[in-house]
């Protein structure tokens, strides 16, 4: 058995059919666009990212609450998820910042 590339007429039969599945289902179509294999993260995704003012401000408020609350209470929990929480609300910040002084 051939372990090498399937060929062209059975590749295009193959797209043909993933297609016509996807049109019929949804579900099966975020489920075959999740399987795929990536190399990395999608940065130009992520360049594209462009937030709402309130998910902004929901994650300011949440990093500042957990800021105070670290500081009050020491916890490490608490200060491992600021660290987490701080930088993505810094990260759309400066998105909302960039958006609303781009042209």
């Amino acid at each position: 058995m051939s372990t090498g590339r399937i060929p062209d007429h059975e590749q295009r039969i193959l797209a043909d059919i993933e297609a016509a599945l996807r049109r019929g289902n949804r579900r099966l179509d975020r489920r075959l666009r999740t399987l795929r294999v990536r190399r990395g993260p999608d940065l130009a995704r992520l360049a594209a990212y462009e937030p709402r003012v309130t998910v902004v401000a929901v994650w300011l408020c949440v990093a500042v609450a957990l800021m105070v609350t670290g500081i009050c209470t020491g916890e490490p929990p608490v200060i491992w998820a600021f660290a987490v929480v701080w930088p993505v609300a810094l990260f759309g910040v400066f998105r909302l910042l960039c958006r609303c002084s781009g042209p």
